[in-house]
């Protein structure tokens, strides 16, 4: 897993923050329920720091580099399914073959996932909220969820239909399944512990800032990182 990627993305961004915050209106109309999500942030920043932050540095610490790069490749493999299913949604079905080979190849000769021994091919991130974006769905109001973080009204309602039919979902054993999400959770926030000290160094509205990174992200996803300029009344006449 390279986790300088997230971190290098980061610093790319807080660099075009400063034009990003000039261009933005006092009110971002992206974000029409921002006194609400703000104190979704806030709960979701106290918990983080009481719990889950606490949480993955210990697991950051204590568990050894190989036992987490074999974590990540399980919990990728199983998302490849999410991935392939919205590939074909997309009509992408160059990209649905090479996803799909990725898992059976990783669920079998990977041991079930935990060696990818499918990196030649590249991983990709689709999912229920992109292929809506990909329709012509907009994104709606921007929404901080509970515990999740940054979303939208259309990702929210994409993330709720990809976890619901998702591999994991599909394990009857209720503990065994809650355990994997608890997994994945912790995995997932230690992934950004590095990443985040640039944020931690940096004299921002962190809560904008997470904004705008993520809705501008997300659009790079959905047009598969060539989104089309926006027009801005402006520069109408250049």
């Amino acid at each position: 897993m390279d986790r300088t990627r997230p971190a290098l993305l980061i610093a790319a961004l807080l660099a075009l923050f400063p034009l990003l915050a000039g261009c933005a209106s006092a009110r971002n109309p992206s974000d029409p329920l921002e006194p609400l999500n703000r104190g979704i942030y806030r709960f979701n920043d106290t918990v983080d720091k009481a719990v889950a932050k606490p949480v993955a540095q210990a697991y950051d610490a204590i568990i050894p580099a190989p036992v987490k790069i074999m974590v990540g490749n399980f919990i990728s493999n199983l998302d490849d399914v999410t991935v392939t299913i919205n590939d074909l949604l997309q009509l992408k079905f160059a990209q649905a073959a090479s996803d799909g080979s990725r898992f059976i190849f990783n669920s079998t000769f990977g041991i079930f996932g935990l060696l990818n021994v499918t990196s030649r091919l590249e991983k990709h991130h689709e999912d229920l909220g992109q292929t809506l974006g990909y329709w012509g769905v907009g994104n709606g109001p921007y929404l901080v969820l509970p515990f999740l973080g940054p979303s939208s009204v259309r990702d929210g309602a994409g993330l709720y239909v990809d976890t619901t039919f998702g591999l994991p979902s599909r394990v009857e054993d209720v503990p065994t399944r809650n355990q994997y999400y608890v997994a994945e959770f912790i995995h997932r926030r230690a992934g950004l512990l590095d990443s985040e000290k640039v944020l931690d160094e940096a004299m921002i509205d962190r809560y904008e800032f997470i904004r705008d990174t993520y809705l501008l992200h997300r659009r790079s996803l959905v047009y598969d990182g060539n989104p089309p300029r926006e027009k801005y009344d402006d520069f109408d006449g250049e």
